[in-house]
């Protein structure tokens, strides 16, 4: 199958991209590192030349901070909404759409935003259409995972408030099983949540870290969040992970019921503990 793969320098995307080729599909990648700009790519015209004898499109594309060159609204909707609509000028019905968690009625910031109206577009396509929604994906080479990483191994853990939100980290791995079983069942018009096993606290989550690394559980402090907002307005410049509105996504939590991705996979998702062990 020829697959067009957007994002495919990124850390989902080339996992993907690995997976697929060593299966024997033809990956056509879309990236800067390829020499594509998302950004100009803002009608269907743009992406016509992309999509010649392709079976099937994925959009793995995502940034979780802007920065001069780089627009939520432009990487997030109008170029996917762009390509998805290419899709149906071709006759390209297989897209999958990896989104997030959170993308949905009740999204708050312009990330989650941005995701949500891609989708929305994607889902009012006579296209077989699927919206993935990843948790916190963590896996090897994930720029999310790095800085939990650096956090659990401080010899004491700093908290954003008392730590006990919510999260329900994916293994890459799951994310990928994911995609290829939409690839392969050519499901009807979905949308799927992915996330791990079980829910945690995000205080449980370092800890899991810890553990994995060898260490044994750190004490905590736990910050203010008006504190910690006060600083990530600064903080950000260094590291865009730390984003006041990325804060507030964390905050809020970011869970949702497995038994859905379960019942689609044929098997439970990975644990945290086995998830860790293929780091």
């Amino acid at each position: 199958m020829k697959i067009l793969l957007t994002g495919a320098s990124g850390f989902i995307g080339s996992h993907l991209a690995q997976v697929l080729t060593a299966e024997g599909h033809q990956v056509t990648p879309v990236s800067r590192r390829n020499g594509q700009d998302m950004q100009t790519l803002l009608t269907p015209e743009a992406w016509l030349p992309l999509l010649q004898s392709v079976d099937a499109v994925i959009n793995s594309v995502g940034i979780i901070a802007e920065t001069r060159g780089q627009t939520f609204e432009k990487l997030h909707h109008h170029a996917p909404a762009a390509l998805f609509r290419a899709c149906e000028q071709v006759g390209i019905r297989r897209v999958v759409q990896i989104s997030a968690l959170g993308a949905d009625a009740q999204a708050f910031t312009p990330y989650q935003l941005s995701k949500y109206t891609a989708d929305e577009v994607l889902r009012r396509l006579p296209l077989e259409g699927v919206v993935l929604r990843p948790s916190l994906v963590y896996g090897q080479g994930g720029a999310s995972m790095a800085l939990f990483q650096r956090l659990a191994n401080l010899p004491l853990i700093p908290l954003v408030g008392d730590g006990q939100y919510l999260v329900q980290p994916v293994h890459i791995s799951d994310v990928v099983a994911t995609v290829l079983q939409c690839l392969h069942t050519l499901p009807a018009q979905r949308t799927l949540d992915v996330v791990g096993a079980q829910p945690l606290t995000f205080v449980e989550w370092l800890q899991q870290l810890r553990r994995a690394a060898g260490k044994r559980p750190a004490p905590t402090l736990a910050i203010p969040f008006a504190a910690v907002m006060a600083s990530a307005h600064f903080g950000r410049l260094a590291m865009p992970l730390l984003h006041p509105d990325n804060l507030r996504m964390l905050q809020r939590g970011n869970v949702a019921d497995v038994a859905p991705l379960a019942a689609f996979l044929g098997r439970m998702p990975l644990s945290v503990e086995e998830g860790l062990c293929c780091i």
